[in-house]
């Protein structure tokens, strides 16, 4: 629902997901080294990079700068990246939680027996008014269920944010490439923008509503704000079955995320320390990145509780997919040249697949 004002906030995402996708599709096709494939290639994993892929040359411990040390930044600035996305979501959650309360309540109609005897007896005119009521209540349903996703959304950064300050020891010569970083920071503003996109022009133009005749009233003139704690969270636990499918494939997700970082937070028994063993447990025993494999599951679970009738939330979950996948395609060639006994049955980040 764009409301007038605005922009096509949808339209602008899905373009800015296609132009983040793109590349690493591209990079990903067989094309020969002759049309640029390989130096394609080269490009994008170097900007990727991260951790144990960038490591520093002899030549910048003696004080030169290493080429691969050229634009990056500690990858300690992970955290950087939760922040922006517990900002982001934050804002957008509280901003639409307050709008569902204030504008689409109550959220389940009221018994219809009345109005379907009613158009038995005057015809057509209270059936219109039955499917106009049903496409209000439907609209109701759909602003509460970008709440509940947003509240999805909410919980994984916050951990996310919390695994990077307690969980992780990076170690002080990892790094990462600028454009990695800054699709990061990216990525965390873009997707909680994606996951409320359908809702966010309505209720922002509420709350510039609220904010003028808060203006030109002044306080003593306003109404009193009374919030139901009920009228919270009833209108959440009355969202449809695939809403709490979405919400269980997203806390399996995150139950095999939280494993998976604690093994991988482990792996150096010294913070300061260069040393990487080979990760086991958990799914490790079947991929390489079974953390990337976890992201996978729990955005997979966000986009189905979202109902996936938005594209923004597709071209999200697409850009998840490619990205992780390169990502886990790097690391899983890093472990094969790193270890001679790494064991050879693991796949990068989907068993069987890939």
């Amino acid at each position: 629902m764009e409301t007038e004002g605005w922009p096509a906030l949808q339209p602008l995402l899905c373009l800015a997901w296609i132009a983040a996708t793109l590349p690493i599709i591209v990079a990903a096709l067989p094309i020969p080294a002759a049309a640029g494939g390989h130096l394609l290639r080269r490009l994008l994993s170097a900007f990727s990079s991260r951790g144990k892929t960038v490591r520093p040359s002899p030549a910048s411990s003696s004080g030169s700068s290493s080429s691969k040390e050229k634009f990056t930044v500690p990858q300690k600035y992970f955290m950087h990246f939760y922040v922006v996305g517990v900002l982001a979501t934050t804002i957008l959650l509280l901003a639409i939680w307050f709008y569902a309360y204030m504008k689409m309540t109550p959220l389940l109609p009221e018994s219809s027996s009345y109005s379907t005897i009613a158009s038995h007896l005057v015809g057509s005119n209270s059936f219109s008014f039955g499917r106009v009521r049903s496409r209000t209540m439907g609209h109701k349903y759909h602003v509460w269920r970008t709440v509940f996703v947003l509240l999805l959304m909410e919980i994984q950064v916050l951990r996310r944010l919390y695994e990077t300050e307690h969980v992780f020891h990076y170690s002080p010569s990892a790094r990462m490439h600028i454009v990695g970083y800054l699709t990061g920071l990216f990525y965390y503003v873009a997707a909680p923008l994606s996951l409320a996109s359908s809702c966010i022009p309505e209720a922002a133009e509420y709350l510039q509503g609220q904010v003028a005749e808060f203006i030109v009233k002044g306080r003593a003139r306003m109404p009193d704000l009374v919030i139901d704690s009920s009228s919270l969270l009833q209108p959440l636990l009355k969202l449809g079955w695939t809403q709490w499918i979405g919400a269980v494939i997203f806390i399996w997700g995150s139950l095999h995320q939280i494993r998976c970082h604690a093994i991988l937070g482990t792996l150096r028994e010294h913070k300061d320390s260069d040393e990487y063993v080979i990760p086991c447990g958990d799914w490790f025993n079947r991929v390489s990145c079974p953390h990337y494999l976890a992201e996978l599951v729990i955005y997979f679970g966000m986009l189905v509780a979202s109902g996936g009738e938005y594209i923004p939330v597709w071209f999200l979950f697409v850009f998840v997919i490619t990205n992780l996948s390169f990502a886990a395609v790097e690391t899983h060639k890093w472990y094969l040249q790193k270890f001679e006994d790494y064991p050879r049955s693991r796949y990068a980040i989907i068993p069987f697949v890939c």
